[in-house]
């Protein structure tokens, strides 16, 4: 008897093993597709490629999106890409987006993510633009799939000057 409920325990042992490597391997398989998700942005702002951009982002209105820029907040996927076309347009050669210090979490359905993101371009006066933003947004899973559904954007302000500082670095 007490072989048979030591079996039962290391089988039962094993089981939770396995499950809990198992639950590691799908947050970190989650934390490459998200991070994946943040790659692809970055590539389609590169390919000044708005309808590229959104196609990472939550369908319909559910996506809220606060930016540096007005209005004070985007809502819905349409809103933000007419957002996104107006900045790529305003670019006369190819923009340059890179990602730095991304940190994701994972739980179950939903993530979050934070990030250091730079974007630089010039514009069709000749004047070069960079901009660096603290970036976080919330992710959800459905059907498989990760969507940007909440995006948060913003810069550190010079309290005394009330200016913003678009090109402060960590």
């Amino acid at each position: 008897m007490k072989a048979l409920l030591a079996t039962f325990a290391l089988i039962g042992v094993a089981l939770g093993l396995g499950a809990a490597a198992l639950a590691a391997r799908s947050g970190d398989a989650d934390k490459e597709a998200i991070a994946a998700l943040e790659h692809r942005i970055a590539q389609a702002v590169e390919a000044k490629d708005a309808k590229a951009i959104m196609a990472n982002y939550a369908p319909g209105d559910s996506l809220i999106v606060f930016d540096v820029i007005p209005p004070l907040q985007y809502r819905g996927r349409d809103a933000y890409q007419k957002n996104w076309q107006d900045a790529l347009t305003g670019c006369a050669d190819k923009p340059v987006m890179k990602i730095d210090d991304l940190a994701i979490e994972t739980a179950g359905s939903l993530a979050y993510s934070h990030s250091i993101q730079r974007f630089a371009c010039t514009d069709p006066k000749g004047n070069k633009t960079t901009v660096t933003l603290r970036a976080t947004d919330v992710y959800r899973k459905t059907d498989g799939k990760w969507w940007v559904m909440h995006e948060h954007l913003s810069v550190p302000v010079d309290l005394a000057t009330a200016k913003a500082e678009l090109s402060s670095t960590p």
